[in-house]
């Protein structure tokens, strides 16, 4: 009888284990990866529109980061900016990352070194669309570029 009880107890742990969903990959794998789609820079009322391509990479398991493209043409091109630590949570399908403030440095095409502020940066993520808001401030220009993306994951 104790030997019928444990086989039962045993089989059923194992039907139980076999019907068990695998576990989720990490939020930042879910979301990492090409999207390409509409970015719309805003810079003192005036909105510029281009198709861009944002790259998302994993950080941790729990952030990613991303390069906001090169922005403007000559001598007015505003080079490309890495964005990192991008902090995720996710909410039913919803991926959601919020980043108050990011501070960095870059080069531009002369070679001077500018430094540059991101705030307000927010991103949220569903199936395999991207919709991005943020605000930047580049070097010692007087204003904000107001940056809004919409992609669609390659």
């Amino acid at each position: 009888m104790t030997i019928a009880a444990m086989a039962f107890v045993m089989s059923m742990s194992s039907c139980s284990s076999s019907n068990d969903d695998a576990p989720e990959a990490p939020v930042a794998n879910q979301v990492a990866g090409s999207y390409t789609g509409k970015e719309v820079m805003t810079v003192s009322g005036e909105a510029d529109e281009n198709t861009e391509t944002f790259e998302f990479t994993k950080a941790t398991d729990v952030s990613v980061d991303v390069i906001l493209p090169e922005y403007g043409e000559g001598m007015m091109t505003v080079p490309a900016m890495p964005v990192k630590g991008i902090s995720l949570t996710k909410s039913g399908n919803t991926i959601t990352g919020k980043l108050a403030k990011y501070e960095g440095t870059v080069k531009n095409a002369k070679g001077d070194e500018k430094s540059y502020t991101v705030t307000d940066f927010v991103v949220i993520f569903n199936d395999k669309t991207v919709v991005l808001t943020f605000k930047m401030k580049y070097g010692n220009m007087p204003f904000d570029f107001e940056g809004q993306f919409t992609g669609t994951k390659k």
